[in-house]
């Protein structure tokens, strides 16, 4: 019996997905579990196994298209069930189930040509004197179909690439399969200088009589009127200028011993969420210095139970996310998020922690622990850690990506002495935790006497959005997680 597999729901976010790879093709034969192919969604890429065993009796969907949750893939089964492999030839797949509530664009035809009227205006009675002139009929204008470009196999990155910038899809010539638009497509058009909005439609001839003629017969008593003088003839418009045909990506410049490789989706996917970032969010940056020494000694006196009992050791990060955790609940501003182009912000009903996750210096990822403000330190410092061995594993899972509502990235361990990371948006601030080591510190005793003494002292910096917020609230939400590290009874968040 034969099974059709259909667009899985990859995660509570996750509507729709692109195929970026069949790993088998039409007449293979596959083993369950094998994997079938890859799918690629807005957070992450991911390998779908073989729910059954059996041949590829029919692909549904072509590489390059992008289908909705639900939509039928592939029939896998028996030979027998469809005579020979080769009696359903690619080329008559049923094509992709179109996105609910999504207008699919008429294939593309020729130009037509079609009449604007023009709009009628106001019934004067006027005495006449003199015949007055015809009126030119409208100029037919000429409306082209939409480019089979706007059609929903349009992956999730072309859709960005373009709203991003404001490209007209109808102008820009796929070269992918059927015509479809990739992201080189995209690119080359921004690259080329083409034209990112759709020409305004030439001005209909009611415009004209409105400044003209029937002006002048409003503006004027219907006795003192004795002619309607024909409109002056328009000067004729200038001839468009030839566009200017696009130009090829320029060379790279390449020396003896240089290297060039390819970008991986990953690498491609950061560049381009790190340049939307910088261009949407206000970036400023605070930092403050925080005496770790009483955290430390409290560190220092459970560490070894802690791995024992917990399997890995206790660092700094879970105390500063237990701190940041209070931070946030008391300026819940921080914790939001920030839509200038519809005039609101979202101020969170709960902490989703982001944390950034280096995969082996290939990428990086923000991975979200949610209902963060529900936990205590250790059951912060058991997600954090989960989360981590997923992600460097490979088993990330789309969820596992979405919902933070404010980011903390910890390059201390790498040695740095202070950073400034760029805004997860649409979190309107991200945390950086940077190294913590023995410094010379002034320190007062109760009696107020000043004296040297050597703490650990490391260094907390917030980069955040001005659009949001403004710099008196950073400093005290900084200040709040400082004071926060320094005198709190972390013996009792570790009990």
């Amino acid at each position: 019996m034969s099974i059709t597999v259909t667009m899985p729901q990859l995660g509570e976010t996750v509507t729709e997905g692109t195929i970026l790879r069949w790993a088998k093709k039409q007449g293979d034969t596959i083993r369950e579990d094998e994997v079938l192919l890859e799918i690629s969604t807005d957070k992450v890429d991911t390998e779908i196994p073989s729910p059954t065993a059996g041949t590829i009796l029919q692909i549904l969907v072509p590489e390059g298209a992008t289908v909705a949750v639900g939509t039928p893939l592939v029939v896998i089964g028996q030979p027998s069930e469809a005579g020979t492999p080769e009696a359903v030839p690619a080329h008559t797949a049923a094509a992709p189930a179109p996105r609910p509530a999504v207008p699919v664009p008429p294939a593309p035809g020729p130009v037509i040509a079609v009449p604007v009227p023009s709009a009628p205006g106001p019934v004067i009675a006027v005495p006449v004197l003199a015949a007055a002139p015809r009126v030119p009929a409208a100029p037919e204008v000429a409306v082209a179909r939409p480019s089979s470009g706007d059609s929903g196999m349009l992956s999730p990155v072309v859709r960005r690439l373009a709203a991003e910038h404001r490209v007209d899809l109808a102008q820009v010539s796929g070269t992918g399969a059927g015509g479809r638009i990739t992201r080189r497509d995209v690119e080359g058009f921004v690259a080329s200088g083409g034209a990112v909005t759709r020409p305004a439609a030439p001005e209909p001839v009611r415009s004209v009589l409105g400044r003209g003629i029937q002006d002048l017969i409003v503006s004027q008593p219907a006795e003192h009127v004795l002619f309607a003088p024909a409109p002056a003839p328009a000067a004729p418009e200038a001839p468009a200028a030839p566009e200017a045909p696009a130009q090829p990506p320029q060379p790279i410049q390449v020396a003896a011993g240089d290297e060039v490789q390819d970008l991986s989706r990953l690498r491609v996917r950061i560049a381009e969420n790190m340049i939307r970032s910088r261009q949407t969010a206000a970036h400023v940056w605070t930092s403050v210095e925080v005496d770790f020494e009483h955290l430390e000694r409290v560190r220092g006196k459970h560490k070894e139970a802690f791995k024992a009992r917990e399997g890995f050791s206790l660092t700094y990060l879970p105390f500063v996310s237990r701190a940041t955790v209070d931070a946030l609940t008391a300026f819940p501003i921080v914790n939001s998020s920030f839509d200038f182009e519809n005039k609101v912000r979202t101020l969170h009903g709960s902490v989703n922690l982001g944390y950034g996750v280096d995969l082996s210096e290939e990428g990086l990822v923000v991975m979200t622990v949610r209902g963060a403000d529900g936990l205590r330190l250790r059951g912060i410092a058991r997600e954090v850690r989960r989360l981590a061995e997923k992600a460097r594993s490979g088993n990330i899972e789309p969820d596992d990506l979405a919902g933070s509502t404010f980011t903390i990235t910890n390059p201390g361990p790498f040695g740095s002495f202070m950073s400034a990371p760029i805004i997860h948006v649409p979190n309107v601030a991200i945390l950086s935790t940077d190294t913590v080591t023995k410094r010379p510190v002034v320190v007062t005793d109760g009696d107020g006497n000043d004296a040297i003494a050597i703490h650990r002292i490391g260094y907390l910096g917030l980069s955040w959005d001005h659009r949001a917020f403004d710099g008196s609230t950073a400093v005290q939400f900084l200040k709040r997680i400082k004071q926060s590290v320094e005198t709190w009874d972390w013996e009792q968040e570790l009990a």
